[in-house]
């Protein structure tokens, strides 16, 4: 069984199914702007699953005396009360059973099993299922990033590609909207120096050039680089948490052996421009220095967040440690 297309060849009914957020409203605009580009006067009524009122869904879904198109959505269903469930399930069972032309229904599942017997009936009734998967590794987000330039028809060398992940890749909501902003305000091909200019100043940026001089034993550089941003207001509790993840980085690809680093990329969860970074910072280190910087990480991560009485300098000796460490001393 399948929906019939309403306008614009939108089906009755569409599962937008994954938990990214940033891919998930992406969907249901783009399905939106299908049936605006036949019906501009579409009606859209979104219902979310948090302040849903029973019986709205089937109230909304009935014909309208006055006629029109409408574009039912509803969010976040796999939070969804027992009588939301209950309401989508008639729902799609009456737009399976006669598709009205006039309706379409868009039900957005971000994960997890409640709300499951929704997703298979929407898709046992043909649902066009637009996936949103989550973007949630350095190697995934340097890829979301290339293809956001290449979606606008443009390019971004790798290695304003790493800069910018750097920078603000905690968020991938954040991330699309930094790189539109580069794209709107650059020509020609986007560059390191560019991403550096916009971002280069975040704490997140300013804590992987500490991680990276002092992982690379310059020891004197990476004090002066955390005592500028700690001048600048920046908190210890990020640039330590920069600094962890990039000792990980570092302790999986000492782990990982030789080998492309596009074949490991994946089985890594880190971008191939990550692993040759990590390979060229693991000179000089042996495993047991990198147990010991893994150590003083760790104690200065529970430093931070409350557990000692300076945090700066909690900070300052982990770096003093790491240096020690890689150089044996």
């Amino acid at each position: 069984m399948s929906s019939s297309p309403t306008s614009g060849g939108v089906p009755a009914l569409v599962l937008v199914s994954g938990p990214e957020r940033v891919l998930a409203d992406r969907a249901v605009d783009s399905t939106l702007t299908a049936l605006r580009s036949v019906e501009p006067g579409v009606e859209v009524i979104r219902l979310d699953a948090d302040a849903y009122e029973p019986g709205s869904l089937v109230q909304h879904a009935s014909p309208s005396l006055f006629g029109g198109v409408k574009a039912l959505v509803v969010r976040g269903i796999d939070a969804g009360t027992d009588e939301l469930l209950a309401d989508t399930l008639a729902v799609v069972a009456e737009v399976a059973a006669a598709p009205p032309g006039d309706l379409t229904l868009v039900v957005e599942h971000r994960g997890g099993a409640r709300g499951k017997k929704v997703l298979d009936t929407l898709k046992k009734a043909g649902a066009r299922v637009l996936e949103a998967p989550a973007i949630k590794t350095d190697r995934e987000k340097s890829e979301f990033v290339t293809n956001e330039f290449r979606r606008r028809g443009r390019r971004i060398d790798p290695a304003a590609v790493r800069a910018l992940v750097e920078a603000v890749g905690r968020d991938v909501s954040e991330l699309a909207a930094a790189c539109g902003q580069l794209a709107d305000d650059s020509t020609g091909v986007v560059d390191a120096d560019l991403v550096e200019t916009y971002h280069g100043g975040r704490v997140e940026a300013t804590g992987f050039k500490v991680a990276e001089t002092a992982l690379a034993g310059d020891t004197p550089a990476a004090l002066r680089l955390l005592r500028h941003a700690l001048a600048g207001g920046l908190d210890p509790v990020p640039i330590v948490a920069v600094i962890a993840s990039q000792l990980r980085q570092l302790v999986k690809v000492s782990g990982a052996g030789r080998g492309p680093s596009g074949s490991l990329a994946k089985s890594l969860g880190m971008a191939p421009w990550q692993i040759d970074k990590a390979r060229r910072l693991a000179n000089g280190w042996t495993d047991d220095a990198l147990g010991a910087a893994v150590q003083a990480v760790a104690a200065a991560d529970f430093d931070v967040k409350g557990g000692g009485r300076d945090p700066v300098y909690a900070l300052e000796r982990a770096i003093l440690t790491i240096g020690r460490a890689r150089t044996g001393r």
